[in-house]
């Protein structure tokens, strides 16, 4: 739990339930595109999605997964030989595809020396009971965590950036998820357009109220090659972009209305620079964490601080 110290619950402390030493996320890109990209739900994707974003070099789509994982051990094992690690299939909807070539993928991934268990990210709409029945039998023996993008809690919003699905699904897609005893995790961007800072808060209040286990939240990015990337060009006045003062202001609010239990794993996303428009803050993570932590010190506040006077369950 939250200290004067240690003023939120760190994903590190998630995993210390699960793990005894230091573990390190390695990311996959099996592959995979998404149903609102193909036509299944839509075209083009979501309007702020450029995978790009978020592969690091040592994926590449060419490579098995098993060779991905290999590199990315060799990227971290000079500095911790001791390291151990999880897959983290990251890109695009990491469930959407036929059930054995998942299995086959996920197996893959553990077979490799060192890895502990899955990290998988995907869309609430692309989970099927026959999956989750797979994943909670993988996680009696090896660690799985569901990672969903919600984005936002508001069904405008989803419409607004092309998701392809409501609030509604979320919800089912995490009660289905944990009910089985599989760890769950959300993703959330603070900042979309048309949100305003009171809608952007009740996202805390909202999330507090699923049975989620991790968080992490991302500043709205224009990236180039989006169709986001377009509307900001025609209408930059729909956009807030904050500063780093104004956005560690907006998180310490934010996750002092966040249930305590929910490890907050991170506060920022770092697009390349050469495919960010705006906003470019030239903060390393750890300079933009200390900002955060600044604030609930001259707070004086906690993770949770209102979070039981604002609950409504």
């Amino acid at each position: 739990m939250a200290t004067a110290d240690k003023p939120y619950l760190e994903f590190s402390d998630f995993l210390s339930k699960y793990f005894d030493g230091k573990m390190q996320k390695l990311s996959v890109h099996a592959g995979f595109t998404c149903p609102n990209r193909d036509g299944t739900v839509g075209w083009g994707g979501c309007t702020y999605c450029n995978n790009q974003t978020f592969n690091p070099a040592y994926c590449a789509d060419a490579r098995s997964v098993a060779q991905q994982l290999e590199e990315g051990k060799q990227f971290f094992s000079k500095k911790y030989p001791h390291m151990k690690y999880l897959a983290y299939f990251q890109a695009y909807t990491n469930t959407y595809a036929e059930m054995s070539r998942l299995q086959r993928l996920y197996e893959e991934a553990l077979s490799v020396d060192g890895v502990e268990g899955l990290v998988i990210g995907t869309r609430p709409d692309c989970v099927s009971d026959e999956l989750l029945d797979y994943f909670a039998k993988l996680h009696k023996d090896k660690f799985v965590l569901l990672e969903y993008g919600v984005e936002s809690t508001l069904d405008k919003t989803l419409k607004r950036i092309n998701r392809g699905h409501d609030f509604a699904c979320v919800e089912d897609a995490v009660k289905r998820t944990a009910e089985r005893g599989i760890p769950v995790g959300v993703h959330v961007i603070l900042g979309l357009p048309g949100e305003s800072r009171e809608e952007i808060l009740g996202h805390a209040l909202t999330l507090s109220n699923l049975q989620i286990d991790t968080l992490k939240l991302h500043q709205l990015q224009i990236v180039r090659g989006t169709a986001m990337a377009k509307e900001y060009a025609d209408r930059p006045e729909d956009f807030k972009l904050y500063t780093p003062e104004e956005y560690a202001a907006l998180v310490t609010d934010f996750v002092e209305r966040l249930r305590p239990d929910i490890a907050v794993e991170r506060f920022t996303s770092q697009s390349p620079k050469e495919l960010l428009i705006a906003p470019d803050w030239g903060l390393k993570n750890y300079q933009f964490v200390e900002l955060v932590k600044r604030n609930f010190r001259e707070r004086q506040t906690r993770q949770g601080e209102f979070w039981k006077d604002t609950n409504v369950s």
